[in-house]
């Protein structure tokens, strides 16, 4: 295991910054996701991390010690590649052996034919084959050892690489987007095997993804990037339910958030001109972030509305229902509050039993729509998180 230390990492490639002194400090053992669009600078943090490229400025240190001037094979460190990168013409067995005969033989104990005359390479060959069996049980491909990588599907060619990497016994495991070329069924399945491999081997792992569900799923800590930046780094769940600005909330979630034009007056908050019990310091104009299982669906056959919730408590909107996708446990209606046609609204509710999608609630357009003000999220006009308090109960009305 270690322990991996950037301070103010930047790097340009001609005009252009992609990143812009960059700190992050990751603990042994410790799992981390950098995820945010492409283009935004994770994938070249993690060359920088891995020897791969040189930062123009800033540094970076593996257990307190500078590996800047280090060359990739000096840092022992394991990556895994989004393409596999696995030599076509190698059995499974050969592949994973690859990265130990690199490092535990010399030329002449690498060579073909040559090599078996040599002490080297006979003194070694227990080990190596050791340690590729011990990996191979680990990954349960023990029974694809001596098939080629034709020979596998995406799934597997995904855990021979992990494993090629993991047979070096690395201090950072380092994976650049690996699920990206198998299918949704396989992602589900090597994500948990991914999640299984980091909790049994204990090491430090760093993934790069674009995958929000993949970075919230595994990970201890999710660093969010966008332009060369942090926008905001903690665990999953700080980042869905305390998100530090707008741009966190909108890339953070599926469906995506629902972001309302509200108002500040006197330092309370008016949502298409109703008062909230909600109080935020200053004047203007607020960004109100609801998320869509925030929102609540009145007096609707086959949903059901959440018993923790007090009607009273709440505000009642008028919701014009578009659109109804099945989800199978739940629903997402799509639409708009009829005060506010502009903006589109995403609500997630779960269903009582089988909704009929001919029943009342699928045929009806016309929903009433409640929202409790603890579960709004606020944000001022340039997107940065507003501290609100919940106040006592106003009578509804135009504020």
């Amino acid at each position: 295991m270690a322990q991996l230390s950037l301070d103010s990492i930047k790097k340009s490639y001609d005009a252009t910054e992609v990143l812009k002194g960059v700190s992050l400090d990751i603990a042994d053992g410790e799992f981390v996701s950098l995820v945010g669009q492409s283009g935004c600078g994770k994938s070249t943090l993690l060359r920088i991390i891995a020897g791969l490229e040189a930062p123009d400025a800033g540094e970076v240190a593996i257990d307190g010690v500078p590996v800047n001037d280090l060359p990739p094979k000096a840092r022992n460190i394991a990556m895994v590649f989004q393409d596999y990168a696995l030599y076509p013409h190698m059995s499974v067995a050969d592949n994973l052996a690859m990265p130990l005969i690199m490092a535990r033989l010399p030329l002449a104990a690498r060579l073909p034919i040559v090599r078996h005359l040599t002490p080297k390479h006979r003194s070694e060959r227990p080990g190596i084959r050791g340690a590729v069996e011990k990996v191979a049980h680990q990954l349960r491909i023990e029974h694809l050892l001596d098939r080629r990588p034709a020979q596998l599907s995406g799934g597997q060619r995904q855990r021979v690489a992990l494993g090629r990497a993991l047979v070096r016994d690395p201090k950072l495991f380092l994976m650049d987007e690996p699920l990206s070329n198998l299918d949704a069924k396989l992602r589900v399945q090597v994500r948990k095997e991914i999640a299984e491999l980091h909790a049994t081997s204990g090491l430090t792992f760093i993934y790069v993804t674009h995958d929000q569900t993949e970075a919230m799923t595994m990970s201890d800590r999710v660093a969010l990037m966008q332009g060369g930046t942090f926008l905001q780094v903690g665990s999953p769940n700080a980042l869905y339910t305390d998100p530090q600005k707008l741009d966190v909330a909108k890339f953070i979630g599926s469906p995506e958030i629902n972001v309302l034009p509200g108002e500040r007056r006197g330092g309370h908050v008016a949502l298409m001109g109703r008062a909230l019990n909600l109080a935020i310091d200053g004047e203007g104009p607020v960004q109100l972030g609801l998320r869509p299982e925030a929102i609540a669906v009145a007096d609707a056959p086959g949903l059901i509305f959440p018993a923790e919730l007090d009607r009273a408590q709440l505000i009642e909107l008028p919701f014009q229902k578009r659109l109804l996708e099945d989800l199978g446990p739940e629903i997402l209606l799509h639409g708009h509050f009829a005060e506010h046609p502009e903006t589109d609204v995403r609500i997630r509710a779960q269903k009582s039993g089988k909704l009929r999608m001919d029943g009342p609630t699928a045929s009806r357009d016309e929903l009433t729509a409640l929202i409790d003000p603890d579960m709004i999220l606020a944000f001022d006009a340039a997107g940065e998180r507003l501290a609100a308090h919940t106040l006592a109960l106003q009578p509804a009305g135009a504020a």
